[in-house]
């Protein structure tokens, strides 16, 4: 089994914990969940999501939770399908730029490098221009 965790400082000094596992026992779980001194946020929690509440009482997580990855995220797929089609036959622009698939790629960089050295790792010690 694989796990991981990180901690990332943005620009403007706040942080952000991304945890990762490869396998959730209980079923196929992805979200995002915000939390700051004003108000806390998430997203991906459904009635399906694979997570049991531990507090004494409380409502029992659905017996058949997502199990695959198209269980998830079907109708997210569907709804990206078509502009994805239009982006291919040249009718809009790709909403995903270069630019922005790159910067995805210079925080993995620094992640893996940061797992192998035991550091935190600055995203310009990774960045090329």
């Amino acid at each position: 089994m694989r796990t991981a965790s990180g901690v990332i400082t943005f620009a403007d000094g706040t942080l952000g914990v991304v945890s990762n596992t490869r396998y959730n026992g209980r079923g196929y779980d992805v979200r995002l969940e915000v939390h700051g001194s004003a108000d806390s946020i998430a997203a991906g929690i459904d009635p399906k999501w694979p997570v049991r509440n531990a507090m004494p009482g409380a409502a029992g997580a659905d017996p058949h939770p997502h199990r695959f990855l198209m269980d998830r995220f079907a109708d997210a797929f569907r709804t990206e399908f078509e502009p994805f089609l239009d982006v291919a036959a040249g009718k809009q622009p790709s909403p995903c730029t270069v630019a922005d698939g790159l910067e995805a790629d210079w925080i993995a960089e620094a992640c893996g490098r940061s797992a192998a050295e035991h550091r935190p790792v600055r995203i310009e010690e990774v960045r090329v221009r």
